[in-house]
């Protein structure tokens, strides 16, 4: 009996061996997998864009402004002359916190009163806007107690206070955050699952054959692949809507039609992607563990779980190439902040750039496995 299944252990591995396509997955994918979340996966907030409206414009301010630039927490990337110009610089997305200082700051400090400055972070975000508003708390009162040691006991309060306020979700509501971006990540793992199996599950049941000798053409065939499964995305997103909606209570602050209108380009990617996997693969499985080495960087490096400013350099060059990076951008755009399409065109042009480029490979390869 166990030379018998000896025997078949030993042809299954002979098998995979030969099979150098799953082979390559099953070794590649851990490794590759490994190394990249490892390498990117923390909790720590870190390198958060900072806008500053430098009202006083004083050695003082500007030391102030040092502080928060010195530590790992915050980067000063933008300076502003208004609140209109804070207000862009957090919708667009380019800045995450905000930090005001007014005319009279350093008039203040030297009359020995206290100096008042305001602090705003993106409450999109709740994890991120906790932590830095915690830390910039620690760093005001830091700079407080050292201007407080060069008074010698003169004054017997604190120099400096800030008001802190979140924008877009004061009450910090995590379900905030996550909710609009699983309406991406589900997108994607749907679409993309389902047409990786398309074209292989044809050739595993022998009816791409048949395809060949029918009077339908190569791009009618496309095109006939394609719209089913653009049905069955669109019937997604509005079931994901409206369970956010209905049960989760998830507000959708900007405008549904553009959301939708944008879901499209997002879909171009996933379809496109989801069919040229399709393509090269020979059986389902293989089909399948692609879709998985896709759908887990997308999950991880995306934005999804952690802010793509925190994670080191190379992980944000990855990120940088998944699309749902730029999907999630504007999902919870139109839905937390509700922005429109003068913040998310430069996302919306990225998307579309992307759904062309995958969608022309998946036509090439269809051809190609046709002819």
């Amino acid at each position: 009996m166990w030379q018998r299944i000896i025997s078949i252990i030993v042809k299954e591995f002979i098998q995979l061996r030969r099979d150098r396509r799953t082979m390559a997955m099953v070794i590649a994918i851990p490794i590759i997998q490994m190394s990249l979340f490892g390498y990117a996966l923390s909790t720590d907030i870190k390198n958060i864009a900072m806008v500053v409206w430098d009202a006083s414009n004083t050695t003082e301010s500007r030391e102030l402004i040092e502080s928060f630039n010195q530590t790992e927490f915050f980067t000063v990337k933008y300076y502003a002359t208004s609140y209109e110009d804070i207000t862009n610089r957090v919708e667009s997305g380019k800045a995450k916190t905000a930090l005001v200082i007014p005319p009279e700051y350093s008039q203040d400090l030297h009359r020995g009163e206290t100096a008042q400055v305001q602090f705003f972070a993106d409450g999109s975000n709740p994890s991120m806007s906790v932590q830095a508003m915690a830390n910039a708390s620690l760093i005001i009162q830091s700079k407080g107690a050292e201007i407080l040691s060069t008074t010698q006991g003169r004054a017997v309060h604190l120099p400096i206070s800030h008001e802190s306020r979140v924008w877009y979700n004061p009450a910090i509501q995590s379900s905030i955050f996550y909710l609009p971006g699983l309406v991406g990540l589900i997108l994607q793992m749907l679409t993309v699952m389902l047409t990786a199996f398309a074209i292989v599950r044809e050739r595993e049941q022998g009816t791409i054959e048949q395809l060949n000798i029918t009077p339908i053409r190569r791009g009618e065939l496309i095109i006939a692949k394609l719209i089913p499964y653009i049905i069955i995305a669109y019937a997604q997103v509005t079931l994901i809507l409206t369970t956010a909606v209905l049960v989760f209570n998830m507000p959708i602050r900007g405008n549904l039609l553009l959301l939708l209108a944008l879901t499209a380009l997002f879909l171009m990617f996933s379809l496109g992607i989801g069919l040229f996997i399709s393509t090269i693969s020979r059986t389902q499985f293989q089909a399948m563990q692609a879709s998985i080495f896709l759908l887990l960087p997308s999950v991880i490096l995306s934005g999804f779980f952690f802010p793509i400013e925190s994670m080191p350099r190379i992980a944000q060059w990855v990120s940088a190439a998944l699309p749902l990076t730029y999907y999630l951008r504007i999902v919870r755009g139109i839905v937390v902040k509700g922005i429109g399409i003068e913040y998310l065109w430069q996302e919306a042009v990225i998307l579309a750039a992307m759904g062309v480029v995958t969608l022309t490979l998946a036509a090439f390869r269809i051809r190609k496995s046709l002819a």
